[in-house]
């Protein structure tokens, strides 16, 4: 099952069953061992026989497997089945490769290889509407969401998430408009203007300074001016 999952990634949502099969039967196993039942020999001939223990090795390797892939991440908690927001996601992926595709059906003959508009047009909606998801899970998974488990979303979504942005932004050339750029804009703009209010004020502080210092100059000369007109009435 891993192997036939293994590209496009398909691990977690289609082999959850089968593995929660396997550590239901590993674990009846292991219980086996520990007690005095007559089941105790053929579960300690399976697990600890030889040197090699290979029903031991296989189980630690698909415990491995399944938990770096993160696949709690993408079921419920009893894990008996894809969670909602995996399912919505999954449901979202397809319609966008199914809008990619139809959108590049008889284009070829005439559009240049390299001329996907049709594909950016039609489709950035559907793109947006899943990118904006993906970022969505991405910040409910730090708080553990509804698998409980903090840490990275399942591979079946990371991959299908990397498969689509790679479509859109390398083969088809696209780009969705962030919706950050408004206030990046407006905080840059801001920024870049504040040298220029700061040295406008100074220039009319030192300005309006410079008038005050004046100001008794003039007050003394008029005097001085008043007292020689005396002087010579």
């Amino acid at each position: 099952c891993l192997a036939r999952r293994a590209r496009p990634v398909r691990l977690c949502q289609g082999c959850h069953s089968l593995y929660q099969g396997l550590l239901e039967r590993y674990r009846g196993i292991a219980r086996a061992v520990g007690n005095s039942s007559e089941s105790h020999n053929c579960a300690k001939s399976i697990l600890t026989s030889d040197r090699l223990q290979i029903v031991v090795t296989l189980s630690e390797f698909f415990n491995e497997t399944w938990e770096t892939a993160n696949c709690a991440n993408c079921l419920k908690n009893n894990s008996e089945g894809l969670s909602n927001s995996t399912v919505e996601f999954l449901d979202l992926f397809n319609k966008s490769l199914t809008c990619f595709e139809h959108n590049l059906q008889g284009q070829t003959i005439y559009l240049s290889p390299n001329n996907y508009t049709e594909v950016c047009k039609h489709c950035n909606e559907t793109y947006r509407m899943l990118n904006d998801l993906y970022n969505n899970l991405q910040r409910m998974n730090t708080q553990g969401g509804e698998s409980g488990h903090s840490a990275h979303l399942c591979i079946d979504v990371e991959d299908a998430m990397n498969i689509t942005r790679k479509l859109w932004s390398r083969t088809f050339n696209c780009s969705v408009p962030c919706s950050d750029t408004v206030p990046v804009v407006a905080v840059s703009s801001f920024i870049l203007f504040l040298p220029i209010v700061f040295y406008l004020s100074s220039f009319l502080h030192s300005k309006q300074k410079k008038r005050i210092l004046i100001l008794p100059k003039r007050i003394q000369s008029n005097a001085s001016l008043v007292n020689i007109q005396e002087k010579y009435s």
